[in-house]
C-alpha cells in the first residue's frame, strides 16, 4: 500500500528530486523518529542535510492540492461508501512567536484553554471501510491576519483568501467534496457546525442528510410548527415509551449505549430532533437532523456516532504521521506538510480497512485467543520493521550528530547576541 501511495502522487512531481524527496518525507512521517521535522526525517532517509526536504515544503514546484486530489481518489477507491459521513471539526497546533501563519492567542481544544496556537478546520471520512482525513483549510483569524497586509505577505497568504468562520470553512470543503464525486449520505459535527444555518442549509441544497450537534437551549419547530421550545424542554416532556436502548458503536472501551429518543419537528416531515440521554448520569446531548428521505431512528443513531472518528483520525494523524510535528511558518509549507501527513494517514487507513471485520462480540476475541485487528499504530510498526528500517551506519549518526550540534551552536550564538544587543539599549 505505501507504494501504491506514492505512486499515486509521483505525476505531481515533474523532476526527480523533490519525487525522491516526497517519498522519503512520507516513509518518514510512518517512521519511528521521534519529531517528524524536517532535521530528523532527513536523517532517517540517510540525506547528509536537511536541504532537500526544506525545499520540498518551501520552493520546489509541486501543487499540495493536487497532491490531496490524488489521496482523496485513493480513499475512494478504497474505503469509498455511499452511505459514507462527512464530519468537519478543528484542531490546534500550539506554536511560539508570532510568525507562524494564522497563530494567534485564541482557544484550542487540543489543549482546553486559550493558547498561542494555529486552528485548522478538517474534513474527516467514516465510511464502512475505515476513516481518514480528506481536506483542510487553515483559519486565519479575522483582524490579527487578514486586515494585516505585511504579515499577510511576509507569510504568503494568497491575495484571494479572506476571513472565513470556521463553519464557512467547513463547507467549503463540503462543497468541494461534492463536486470531487466523494461518496457520502450524511454529514455530522459538534455544536460549532450545528449552530449555523448557512452550514446546514448548503448541506441539505447538495441533497445530504446531516445529524448535527446543538445546544440545549436551541429553539425547536413542533406540533407541525405551532410551537417553539428549547430542546430541553422537549425533552422533558418525552415519556418513558419515547427512549429506546441502542448502541452509537463499539469504542475503545466497547459498545456506545444510550438512551435515544426522537421527535419529528419543523413541517415537512423530513427534520427531526435526536435526544441522546446517558443511561447511568442522565446526561443529555441534542442533535438537528435532517434527510431527504425518511430514514430509521438506527440511521440517525449511526451517523451521530461516527462524528467520533474524526477525533480518531487526529489522535492518528497528531501521533502516527507526525501532523503537528511540523516546523513551518508560511502558508505554501503549512499546506504542503499537511498534504503529505494526510496521505500518510491515508496509507494506514487503508490498510487497516483491508482486514476482515470483527466479530460482534467484541470479548469473542479474547476468550479465543484470537488477536485483534491491527490497529494503525501497530500497521506503522509493521512497516517500519519490514520496509523502512536501514541497517545500522554508525559513519552517518555521527555525522548528523556533529550537524546539528553545529546548527546549535550557531542558534545559541544568535540568541546571545540578541540578548547583549537589546541589554546595551
Amino acid at each position: 500500500m505505501f507504494e501504491d501511495g506514492l505512486q499515486r502522487i509521483a505525476g505531481q512531481f515533474t523532476r526527480r528530486e523533490p519525487r525522491l524527496a516526497a517519498r522519503a518525507f512520507v516513509a518518514g512521517l510512518l517512521s519511528q523518529a521521534e519529531r517528524k521535522t524536517c532535521w530528523q526525517l532527513a536523517e532517517q532517509a540517510g540525506y547528509r542535510q536537511p536541504a532537500p526536504l526544506q525545499r520540498l515544503l518551501r520552493t520546489a514546484a509541486w501543487d499540495a492540492e493536487q497532491v490531496l486530489a490524488d489521496v482523496q481518489t485513493l480513499l475512494v477507491e478504497r474505503l469509498g461508501d455511499p452511505h459514507g459521513v462527512l464530519i468537519p471539526d478543528e484542531t490546534g497546533f500550539v506554536k511560539q512567536g508570532a510568525a507562524s501563519v494564522g497563530v494567534q492567542r485564541q482557544y484550542t481544544g487540543t489543549v482546553g484553554r486559550i493558547e498561542n496556537s494555529q486552528v485548522a478546520v478538517f474534513l474527516a471520512y467514516a465510511g464502512a471501510g475505515g476513516r481518514a482525513l480528506l481536506d483542510r483549510r487553515l483559519y486565519l483569524p479575522e483582524h490579527t491576519w487578514c486586515a494585516d497586509t505585511s504579515r499577510r505577505t511576509a507569510a504568503g497568504v494568497p491575495d484571494d483568501i479572506g476571513f472565513a468562520t470556521k463553519p464557512r470553512l467547513a463547507l467549503d470543503m463540503i462543497d468541494a467534496a461534492v463536486r470531487a464525486g466523494i461518496p457520502a449520505g450524511w454529514v455530522t459535527g459538534d455544536e460549532v457546525y450545528g449552530a449555523d444555518p448557512d452550514l446546514r442549509a448548503g448541506v441539505r441544497a447538495h441533497g445530504l442528510g446531516h445529524v448535527l450537534a446543538i445546544g440545549c437551549n436551541r429553539r425547536v419547530a413542533v406540533n407541525d410548527g405551532r410551537t417553539r421550545l428549547r430542546a430541553d424542554e422537549v425533552a422533558a416532556r418525552l415519556t418513558g415509551g419515547c427512549w429506546q436502548r441502542m448502541s452509537a458503536g463499539v469504542g475503545a472501551k466497547g459498545p456506545r449505549d444510550y438512551d435515544w429518543a426522537q421527535v419529528v419537528i419543523g413541517t415537512g416531515g423530513k427534520e427531526y430532533l435526536l435526544v441522546r440521554r446517558h443511561p447511568h448520569t442522565g446526561e443529555l446531548a441534542f442533535y438537528l437532523c435532517w434527510s431527504p428521505r425518511r430514514v430509521p431512528l438506527a440511521t440517525l443513531i449511526r451517523v451521530a456516532g461516527s462524528r467520533w472518528a474524526v477525533e480518531e483520525c487526529f489522535q492518528s494523524a497528531k501521533n502516527e504521521t507526525g501532523l503537528d510535528h511540523y516546523q513551518v511558518r508560511g502558508w505554501t509549507g503549512w499546506h504542503r506538510f499537511t498534504a503529505l501527513a494526510m496521505l500518510a494517514l491515508a496509507i494506514l487507513a487503508i490498510c487497516a480497512g483491508t482486514q476482515p471485520a470483527e466479530p460482534a462480540d467484541p470479548t469473542r476475541s479474547a476468550r479465543s485467543g484470537t488477536p485483534i485487528r491491527l490497529t494503525l499504530p501497530e500497521i506503522r510498526r509493521l512497516l517500519n520493521t519490514l520496509m523502512f528500517t536501514p541497517a545500522p551506519d554508525i559513519e552517518h549518526a555521527l555525522h548528523w550528530s556533529a550537524w546539528r550540534r553545529i546548527h546549535q551552536a550557531v542558534a545559541r550564538q544568535a540568541h546571545y547576541q540578541r540578548r547583549l544587543s537589546l541589554s546595551a539599549t
